[in-house]
């Protein structure tokens, strides 16, 4: 069991971050916020695929007055993004979003930020501090000679320090690097200076396969010790993969509740069928059936490529497919109940997942 590190509690709309609140997944819409029906559509497929809280660019006034229709139509948490100009956060705040990404330090003077705290008290919204490694204060960035780990905590309690001079204490911070190093090492730091709650991240992580290895390694490691609240997988790839991504670093983790669990082998000269294009299908077709089915059972499944170690290995998951000569086998609890043609595979797997009434022993 990992044990969390203890942190003021906040709320993000309905969902809780910091203090015994699981550890909930942020992503950020690639929509141009000013596309309503796009966006909505988008903050919808994400709600779906178990997204926590959606964060949205606004970057001019449009884009502002285009957050109260989307705030209408979709209950789950929406963030507004902001940077330097502080009336747009007043405007997203009227707008009905739940929360606030800013630096305070980069909206202009002390009374612009006072305003923004205001509004934000009336509804007791919270506000990240976000700092990266590219956007650090030129002083901060000269005296530590680069954007060190010890650069983006000093920022970041530079920041911390106006909000709390303002005696508002609804905050989170973030300090991403694009490399795990500083990330790592830049986190723990802030940990130790700290008990405000901590979004994760790798900032600039990546393409999906390089943003991925980067993400889990560095938020494997703070997760492990436990080091943070709330988490963003950065991806250049699509909102949706980033939740994915997520979510399976929390369930390997232990941190999230188990969701499809497929298990997959990586074939090999022996497999006589399509391996790989049958695990995604699978996998698709199994996430499709749980949101349809919020409360059915979650057995693991296995998508076996021979007929070597495959029944071995099913015997491991709840319910297996191996793969022999454009066949597969069936297996259930570990008992080969029939064989099937590869085109029929699928459809004979998802009728054992729905027929599955029993919870996997541990």
């Amino acid at each position: 069991m990992i044990s969390r590190r203890k942190t003021k509690q906040i709320h993000v709309g309905s969902v809780a971050i910091g203090g015994n609140a699981p550890i909930s997944v942020q992503t950020m819409t690639k929509t141009d916020t000013r596309d309503i029906p796009n966006t909505i559509d988008q903050i919808r497929e994400l709600q779906l695929l178990g997204c926590d809280i959606v964060r949205l660019a606004v970057i001019d006034d449009e884009a502002a007055k285009a957050l109260k229709s989307i705030r209408s139509e979709v209950d789950i948490p929406l963030v507004a993004d902001i940077h330097f100009d502080y009336k747009l956060a007043l405007a997203s705040i009227a707008a009905g979003v739940d929360g606030l990404r800013i630096n305070p330090g980069n909206i202009g003077v002390e009374s612009n930020v006072a305003e923004v705290v205001a509004a934000a008290r009336e509804r007791n919204i919270p506000i990240r501090i976000g700092v990266n490694g590219g956007s650090l204060e030129s002083d901060i960035e000269e005296k530590y000679n680069g954007a060190t780990a010890e650069a983006l905590v000093q920022s970041a309690m530079r920041h911390v320090a106006i909000l709390e001079k303002l005696n508002y204490s609804e905050i989170k911070i973030s300090v991403k690097a694009s490399d795990v190093a500083r990330t790592v090492d830049a986190y723990r730091l802030l940990s130790e200076k700290t008990a405000y709650p901590l979004h994760v991240g790798v900032t600039e992580a990546g393409t999906r396969m390089a943003g991925t290895v980067r993400s889990s390694v560095a938020m494997g490691i703070l997760l492990s010790e436990g080091i943070g609240d709330t988490i963003r997988i950065s991806l250049t790839d699509s909102s949706a993969m980033e939740v994915r991504t997520g979510l399976e670093l929390l369930r390997c983790l232990g941190l999230r509740a188990p969701g499809t669990n497929v298990i997959s082998c990586p074939t090999c000269g022996r497999t006589k069928v399509d391996v790989a294009d049958v695990a995604h299908s699978v996998e698709t077709a199994l996430e499709s059936y749980y949101q349809a089915n919020p409360t059915a059972n979650k057995p693991v499944v296995a998508v076996m490529g021979c007929m070597v170690n495959g029944p071995g290995e099913a015997k491991e998951a709840d319910i297996a497919i191996a793969g022999g000569d454009g066949k597969f086998a069936v297996y259930v609890a570990g008992k080969h109940v029939k064989s099937v043609d590869e085109k029929d595979a699928l459809a004979a797997l998802l009728e054992a997942v729905a027929k599955w009434g029993v919870k996997r022993k541990t």
